[in-house]
């Protein structure tokens, strides 16, 4: 069952974070151009609403790797180990970052791609987006470094 478990969690992790990683990644320097105007403004337009879409989508989606995750733990009877525990806060601090940063960050500037240049809010979600590859590579960071804390398991009894 453990194996099951963590083949079905490896690959969840893969298919559900991955895009959402390279989403969040992408998402900043498209919105920029975007919002800038110029001549591929409508195919700027319409990659930031897709890459938005992804993050939404996938983010709800990739509540299951750490469903899975936890239900790993528990068959493989290291839930209380300290790298699992800093790993799931690791998770929910990625989380957390996703739900109020990056995801209000994309909208607004999917909002903004509506706006007249020269209204106010446009100017606002611009200047908003200074933020947004900070905080992608914040997400980012966490995520990979719960990867390396699974890789590497600290205090593991198989001693690879």
């Amino acid at each position: 069952m453990a194996k099951f478990l963590l083949s079905l969690h490896v690959l969840v992790s893969v298919l559900f974070i991955g895009p959402v990683a390279v989403a969040v990644s992408m998402f900043p320097r498209r919105a920029k151009a975007a919002l800038a105007g110029g001549p591929d403004r409508a195919s700027d337009a319409g990659v930031l609403r897709v890459l938005h879409r992804i993050t939404q989508v996938y983010a709800l989606l990739g509540v299951a790797v750490p469903v899975l995750g936890i239900g790993l733990a528990q068959v493989m009877d290291v839930l209380g180990q300290s790298w699992v525990i800093v790993s799931m806060v690791l998770t929910a601090i990625a989380a957390l970052s996703l739900l109020l940063f990056v995801l209000p960050g994309q909208q607004a500037a999917v909002d903004a791609l509506e706006l007249d240049p020269s209204d106010e809010r446009h100017a606002k979600a611009v200047g908003g987006l200074k933020l947004l590859p900070m905080t992608a590579g914040v997400f980012n960071l966490l995520w990979a470094v719960v990867v390396v804390l699974m890789v590497i398991r600290p205090g593991s009894s198989t001693g690879v």
